[in-house]
């Protein structure tokens, strides 16, 4: 088994949607050829309700404990403490060098931004000198990532995937996310991406493109894979996601049918005081992934 897939399997928890108080609003789309999905908080439930390097959730003892994980020695309480604030000032500061290139919503590669922080903390001397090869750094953002944001699939995200898939239905991902969010998929359904049958040149993920949602240069490339392979546009393509400004906006934005997944009270994202999202409307509202069926 890839190692990477092991780590995810050993913290694998129970984990179920907390439910929500907002209704169905099973408005029929028609026409749709393709379907274009969120990951966290969508397809997965997730603990932090985000991808875990956005989210608050992250904590010195997680950090000093994948250290210990991943093999690491020297003063792990100490690194962890230190590493914390190490990590949110190379996130930063990764964002306002983007951002100063004209990038208006950055997206760290997290690899990367976690070599600066493990070197640092091998210069300060909390952590012992030693090399930290690309397998090693992987290793250990896994094992970071799976404590400090749990993940289980969504009930019924296997099963729609597979009705959408037997339909003939494009099947495809524009989400925020980290390398190790495509092996959710293997980790938790023995499958891969494209044996789901998700079109891999119509899925995006925000570390490739070093930019996040709700960037509007993100559907763009999407559409690019649903045309070329598909003959498929946006405007034939119904994107599910549990945010309003990320996913419900950026996506009607591009010109897609909106679904507003609202089946989890710890991501949904209602952004009620968000100009953008005061008067926006989703096409559909569903509070199950088995609804989606119903709809296209």
């Amino acid at each position: 088994m890839d190692p990477r897939l092991q780590i995810i399997s050993e913290h694998q928890v129970p984990l179920a949607p907390l439910p929500t108080d907002m209704p169905s609003r099973m408005d029929r789309l028609d026409g749709i050829k393709a379907v274009l999905f969120d990951v966290y908080g969508t397809l997965f439930v997730s603990g932090s309700g985000d991808v875990g390097t956005a989210a608050a959730t992250d904590t010195a003892e997680a950090f000093a404990a994948a250290l210990g994980a991943s093999g690491f020695s020297g003063s792990l309480g100490e690194a962890g403490i230190l590493g914390k604030a190490l990590l949110r000032e190379a996130i930063l500061a990764s964002h306002a060098e983007a951002r100063g290139a004209g990038v208006d919503f950055p997206e760290v590669e997290i690899r990367e931004v976690w070599r600066r922080v493990l070197a640092a903390l091998q210069a300060s001397g909390v952590l012992a000198q030693g090399p930290v090869p690309d397998g090693l750094v992987e290793r250990f953002a896994l094992e970071y990532e799976c404590r400090v944001n749990p993940v289980a699939p969504m009930p019924g995200a296997l099963e729609v995937l597979a009705a959408l898939k037997r339909r003939g239905l494009v099947l495809g991902i524009v989400s925020n996310a980290q390398f190790y969010t495509p092996l959710l998929f293997q980790a938790f359904f023995g499958q891969s991406i494209g044996d789901l049958g998700f079109d891999p040149e119509c899925c995006v993920w925000s570390f490739k493109e070093r930019k996040a949602k709700p960037s509007r240069d993100l559907f763009p490339k999407a559409a690019n894979g649903l045309v070329a392979n598909h003959g498929v546009s946006l405007e034939q393509t119904a994107y599910v996601g549990n945010d309003m400004l990320n996913d419900i906006h950026t996506a009607k934005r591009a010109g897609c049918k909106t679904v507003l997944f609202a089946g989890d009270r710890r991501s949904l994202r209602l952004r009620e005081n968000d100009a953008r999202c005061s008067q926006l409307r989703p096409d559909a509202v569903i509070t199950g992934l088995a609804q989606l069926e119903l709809l296209v």
